[in-house]
């Protein structure tokens, strides 16, 4: 079985030691994935929905960098600070996956490594290998 995977170009990924995503056979893991913007700041500091749309964001272009879609996610996971903002985030997931309808829990956490991340998701896909 080929193992893949993908990176998003954040500083954390080296000195934690992970990757955005894994690809091992058809099975691929995203990792937690925050609300970095392109510049290594918090994308829309305050705003849940619009950093719920970056981690997707962020999450589907480690999907794609492993050749795989939305279509093949069975699972999510969306973990906010504050879960009376459920809806925000619900809408952005529904951006998304209204007609793929993975797997998905939200749960609320206490923090996040930055005080101004809102949200961070995670994801697991499968994708058939070829024949």
């Amino acid at each position: 079985m080929t193992r893949r995977r993908a990176s998003s170009g954040s500083p954390l990924e080296p000195v934690i030691g992970f990757s955005r995503a894994v690809r091992a056979g058809g099975l691929v893991a995203v990792s937690g994935t925050a609300p970095i913007a392109t510049d290594g700041t918090t994308h829309a500091p305050g705003d849940v929905y619009a950093q719920t749309r970056r981690c997707l964001e962020i999450m589907l272009a480690a999907l794609a960098e492993l050749d795989a879609g939305p279509e093949h996610v069975i699972r999510t996971r969306i973990y906010l600070v504050d879960a009376t903002q459920w809806e925000a985030a619900a809408r952005a997931h529904g951006e998304v996956f209204a007609d793929i309808r993975p797997a998905c829990t939200f749960v609320e956490v206490s923090r996040f490594i930055r005080e101004d991340w809102l949200v961070e998701t995670e994801a697991d896909a499968v994708v058939p290998e070829a024949r």
